[in-house]
Formats: structure tokens, sequence, C-alpha cells
């Protein structure tokens, strides 16, 4: 499962790189994509844009929900193309976890430094 973009980012970028990856690492391993679970529901500036790691959390808080229940008793990777601080991982994980998924895994392909 890909981290969701806003839909006004989308509409600017075009595509969202982490359903890019997904998608890809779905077809070659045989594991199913899921994209209409986790949403992003509010805009938010990017996080490489945000100074310190709390800020980063308060950027992200309550940014994302999960719209259905069909993660529940599921394990799920979760891919991000980039990670700051993390907060982004954790808040859906967060969200994944409350809507029944048993775990969650985070995979990301490139950290800030």
């Amino acid at each position: 499962m890909p981290v969701p973009i806003h839909k006004k980012r989308l509409n600017e970028r075009g595509y969202n790189q982490s359903s890019l990856v997904a998608r890809e690492l779905g077809r070659l391993s045989g594991l199913p994509l899921i994209e209409d679970c986790l949403k992003r529901r509010t805009h938010t500036p990017p996080q490489v844009r945000t100074m310190s790691a709390a800020e980063r959390r308060k950027n992200i808080a309550d940014a994302f929900s999960c719209v259905n229940k069909q993660l529940e008793g599921k394990q799920v990777i979760l891919i991000d193309d980039v990670s700051t601080s993390g907060a982004t991982m954790n808040t859906c994980a967060g969200v994944l976890k409350a809507a029944g998924a048993t775990s969650v895994w985070g995979l990301t392909l490139a950290l800030e430094m």
C-alpha cells in the first residue's frame, strides 16, 4: 500500500511516486495492491519543508483516514518514497492499525540526511 498524496498535489504533480513504486513491487512480488483504503484528507506542506521532527509530527497529525475495513486482520507493507523523520509512516501505521491491520511494515526508498 502506498502512502497517499492529497488530490491537490496529485493534480499538480500528475502522479504519486509511492504509488508507482508500490504498483511495481506488487507486480513483481504477486502481492495485492490496495490504494482505495488509506486516504489523505488534508493538504499539508511537504514534510521536507518543515524544520524539526516535532513540526513534522504536528504537520501530519490527523492528515490520514482509512475509509473502509478491508485491511481488518491483514498484514500491510506501507510504501513511501522519502522518510524525513518517520512521522508520516508512523501516522499512517496508526491509522491502519486502528482500522484493523494486524501489523504494518514500512518500506522507504530514500532517507533525508
